[in-house]
This record gives C-alpha cells, structure tokens and sequence, in this order.
C-alpha cells in the first residue's frame, strides 16, 4: 500500500458490542490492518466478553485493550462501510453521515448459543465456532463487500 493511500473506515456494528463486533475488529486489526481502519460499536453497550477475550486470544489476537462503545461516540466518523453482524444492529442502524455503506453480515451470538452447553468446553465452541467464522468473512475484506 502507497504511503499516501487512505485506510478504508470500516466500523462492525452489534447490539451491544461485547463479542461479535469485537471479534470482527480484533480480526480486522491482526489480518487487515495494512489497508482497513477497524471500528466497532453497539446499539447500546455490554462490556467486553471474557470468553470472547479468551478465544481470540487462543487464536493468538488480543482484544483485551478494547472497549465497550456505544455507536453514538462514533456518529460523527465518516465510514466506508458498516457491516452489521446481527439481525437487531442491521434492523436498528442509525444513519451515518458521508458515503457510509451498510452491509448485513449475521452471526450466530456465542452467549445465546453457549446458554444450552452442558460444559464448559462446549460453551467455549460456541465462541470459538462464531471466532471462527467471523475470521473467515474478514479474510475476505475488503472484495467480499462488493457483491453483497
């Protein structure tokens, strides 16, 4: 990338920016950072994930540093896109100032899946199951956002 060239402004939007959002900026950040400028935010915040902490960091990327932010701190940022990762951010999306795209990409919520897990470990799947997929659609940034 050419010293001069501008990052695309990227924002991951969730309802309560705990876990999915958080994991797509992770992700974002580690794989993209040469060429995307990573955001997330919630309709409203949760606090940061523990177990979504966790997982990451098994997969070797630390979002412990992040932070819980409402998407109201960050309505005056001119994005590229704003992809939401769940059907309740997609449906409740504020209006962005600028060329702001908004792109639904949904995610299973690892809370909600891990709620019926008779173990531990199988709750920690979920989160590692959702990591996972979250990592393969970054890993597709930014073409991936052309045709959806």
């Amino acid at each position: 990338m050419a010293e001069d060239s501008v990052k695309l402004k990227v924002l991951f939007l969730c309802t309560g920016n705990s876990c999915r959002s958080q994991m797509a900026e992770g992700w974002a950040r580690a794989l993209k950072g040469d060429f995307l400028e990573a955001h997330s935010a919630g309709i409203e915040t949760h606090g940061l994930n523990p177990h979504a902490v966790t997982v990451m960091k098994e997969a070797g990327v630390d979002i412990s540093t992040q932070r819980s932010k409402n998407v109201r701190e960050l309505m005056d940022t001119e994005f590229d896109y704003v992809i939401t990762v769940c059907a309740n951010a997609h449906e409740t999306c504020p209006v962005f100032p600028g060329k702001a795209r908004v792109v639904h990409v949904g995610f299973d919520d690892p809370p909600r899946l891990a709620a019926s897990a008779n173990t531990e470990e199988e709750a920690m799947n979920c989160y590692r199951r959702v990591r996972d997929e979250i990592r393969a659609f970054v890993e597709t940034l930014p073409g991936g956002l052309e045709w959806r």
